[in-house]
C-alpha cells in the first residue's frame, strides 16, 4: 500500500473526485471517500470539513479537495487546525506548495483543470516533500499560531 489519503467534493468536483479516486487506487492508495456520491447539486462545506478534519484528526496524512473554483473548499480546508490547504493547477504549483509550504490538502478547481492534468499535479504532489530551513520554520511558525488559537498541544 502507498498510504492513505481523504478525498471529498461537491457536484462540480465529482467526475473529477472519481477519476481521481481510481488512480488512486491504481497506485496502491487506501481512499477514503468524503462524497458526495453524484453530480446533483449539494453543499460544499460538509464534504469539504469531513476530508480536512480526517487530515487535521491524522487518520490521514493528506486529503483532496475539488470544487468548480477549488475556491470554497480551500476555505472549509484552511477552518481546521494542523491543515494546509492549496490550490494548484499544475505540477510546479504543487511542488512548490509542498516544499514551500508543505501542504496536507491539494485543492482542485475542476472548472479549470482537465483530469490527466489534474493526475499529473497530484502525483507531483504526492512524491515532493517538504524543504527544510527557512520554510519548515515558516510551517512551525504556522503550527505555533495554531496551537495559541485552537489551545492544541
Amino acid at each position: 500500500m502507498a498510504g492513505k489519503i481523504a478525498i471529498g467534493s461537491d457536484h462540480g468536483g465529482f467526475k473529477l473526485k472519481q477519476f481521481l479516486s481510481k488512480e488512486l487506487g491504481k497506485m496502491k492508495y487506501r481512499v477514503y471517500d468524503a462524497g458526495t456520491d453524484s453530480s446533483e447539486a449539494c453543499d460544499y462545506p460538509q464534504m469539504g470539513f469531513e476530508c480536512a478534519l480526517r487530515v487535521s484528526q491524522k487518520k490521514d496524512p493528506r486529503g483532496i479537495l475539488i470544487c468548480r473554483t477549488g475556491i470554497g473548499m480551500a476555505v472549509i480546508g484552511n477552518k481546521l487546525p494542523g491543515v494546509r490547504a492549496g490550490v494548484c493547477a499544475n505540477p510546479a504549483e504543487a511542488v512548490s506548495a509542498r516544499e514551500h509550504n508543505d501542504i496536507n490538502l491539494l485543492v482542485f478547481a475542476a472548472d479549470k483543470i482537465a483530469p490527466k492534468d489534474a493526475l499529473k499535479t497530484l502525483k507531483a504532489w504526492l512524491k515532493t516533500p517538504a524543504l527544510k530551513g527557512r520554510h519548515s520554520r515558516r510551517v512551525r511558525l504556522i503550527k505555533d499560531y495554531e496551537k495559541k488559537v485552537f489551545k492544541k498541544s
